[in-house]
This record gives structure tokens, C-alpha cells and sequence, in this order.
């Protein structure tokens, strides 16, 4: 029994000083070591007065280089002939295009009637009747050129892409 109460008290021993001191030593010293890393990072007005002046000067360049592209005439690919010109003159001369140009009259908007499949035909043979009833219609031009042929038009701006064929239905297992 002896020997139990000898095990107690040895589990149940508080820890000594030293322990505690070194515990409380760590925590400075850690204090110490972040207090040397921050310490040399610059801080105040300073820093942030001389950030704002860079970011000035770098926008007012900016500025300046944008001001010269708009107001100067340069080659950009002289082997092409490619040139930069005023921002005035560009306005000028696309404003002399628009007004050449007459507006068309808009035509009504068709919309595709709605077709129903028969009831025993799949979904393969209803996508193309789709398609072709949501092609566009071409309007023809007048023959204004000899020999009764129209005069070559320019592609549509939009392509359609090809039939995307339907996946067979679903087969019914037994």
C-alpha cells in the first residue's frame, strides 16, 4: 500500500520553477524574433507619400502616351501600310461613311412554325426537319448585271454549325 501512495504523489508532482521560467523564456524570445523581422519593414507617412508620388508619375505617363497615340499620325506597319491617325480625323472620316450609307427597312421577324413528329418516329429524324425549318431565309437580290446573274454577295457574318446527329432512343429491356 506503501507503494501506492509513493505512485500518486509522483504523478500528481507539480512541475518545478525552472519549467515555468522556461515556458515564460520561449514566449520573449519568440516576441523577439518577430519584433526583428517587423522592426525593419518601413512604416509611417514616408513610405506611403513616396508610393502615392510613383503611382502619380507612372499614371500621368500613361497619360501622356495615350494623349500622343490620339492626337499624332504614326506607321504601325509601314510593309502593310498600316497607320495610326488622329482620333479626330478617324471620327471625321467614319461619320462621312455612315452618311453615304442609306438605311434598309427592317422585314418582319419570321419565326419558325412548330412541327410535331409522328408519334413512331425517333428524335433522329425530327432534328433535321428542325433544322431546316430554323434556316434563314436568303432574300433575292435584283438582277441589275448583265446576262440575268446576280452580283457576287458577301458570306453572312454568322455561319451555322453542322447537325449535331441525335442519340438513339432508349431501347426497353425486358
Amino acid at each position: 500500500m506503501a507503494e501506492t501512495q509513493s505512485a500518486r504523489s509522483i504523478a500528481y508532482s507539480r512541475a518545478p520553477f525552472s519549467t515555468w521560467v522556461g515556458i515564460v523564456f520561449l514566449f520573449v524570445l519568440f516576441g523577439l524574433i518577430v519584433l526583428a523581422v517587423i522592426g525593419p519593414s518601413p512604416r509611417g507617412s514616408d513610405y506611403e507619400e513616396t508610393r502615392a508620388k510613383k503611382r502619380m508619375e507612372k499614371l500621368k505617363q500613361l497619360r501622356e502616351e495615350t494623349q500622343k497615340d490620339l492626337t499624332t499620325y504614326a506607321w504601325l506597319d509601314k510593309n502593310k501600310g498600316v497607320a495610326r491617325i488622329t482620333i479626330d480625323r478617324a471620327m471625321e472620316i467614319t461619320v462621312a461613311e455612315l452618311a453615304q450609307k442609306k438605311p434598309t427597312p427592317a422585314g418582319p421577324i419570321a419565326t419558325p412554325a412548330t412541327q410535331t413528329a409522328p408519334a413512331g418516329a425517333s428524335p433522329a429524324s425530327a432534328a433535321p426537319q428542325q433544322q431546316r425549318a430554323a434556316q434563314p431565309v436568303q432574300p433575292s437580290a435584283p438582277t441589275g448585271s448583265p446576262g440575268g446573274q446576280r452580283a457576287a454577295s458577301p458570306a453572312p457574318a454568322t455561319q451555322q454549325s453542322p447537325p449535331v446527329p441525335a442519340s438513339p432512343a432508349p431501347g426497353t429491356t425486358p
